[in-house]
């Protein structure tokens, strides 16, 4: 018997589309940790240079919603990397978004066009997120799946 025939056949290649709905999801999310930061940083900024109400108030709200600008970027990390609980935060990241939507739509001006793109993201991340062939590709298990060593 010669080598070759013991050696193990390689796995069939993946669906390309699934990187692809992470890449995208994760993109979303990364976006979206990246503009909670940046506004983070202008609010705590402002809070220490310029004139507000309540300096305190300012720089903590600052602080705040950079800490909240770094889950969603670090689920998309997660994302990326195919962890099963990056889909969690990512999840929650979308489902907060939805009332700022609301928000954004209902105020003046330049605000509507950007809770228009906002509720696109949100909407087309949450919708990956729950679809079956996202999960499959994260690894997680449906309840009453027999996998486990009792099954």
């Amino acid at each position: 018997m010669s080598t070759q025939q013991n050696a193990p056949t390689p796995a069939p290649s993946a669906d390309p589309a699934k990187p692809a709905r992470l890449a995208l999801v994760a993109g979303v999310n990364a976006l979206e940790g990246a503009a909670l930061v940046a506004g983070g940083i202008y609010m705590l900024v402002m809070g220490l240079l310029g004139r507000p109400d309540s300096p305190r108030q300012a720089e903590m709200g600052g602080l705040t919603v950079i800490a909240l600008g770094l889950i969603p970027l670090v689920a998309a990390r997660g994302l990326l990397l195919r962890r099963s609980w990056s889909r969690g935060p990512a999840l929650i990241t979308q489902i907060i978004a939805l009332p700022v939507v609301w928000t954004l739509l209902r105020s003046h001006d330049l605000l509507i066009p950007a809770g228009i793109v906002l509720a696109a993201l949100a909407l087309t991340a949450l919708y990956q997120l729950v679809r079956p062939a996202t999960i499959e590709a994260l690894g997680i298990r449906r309840p009453g799946s027999a996998t486990g060593p009792d099954a």
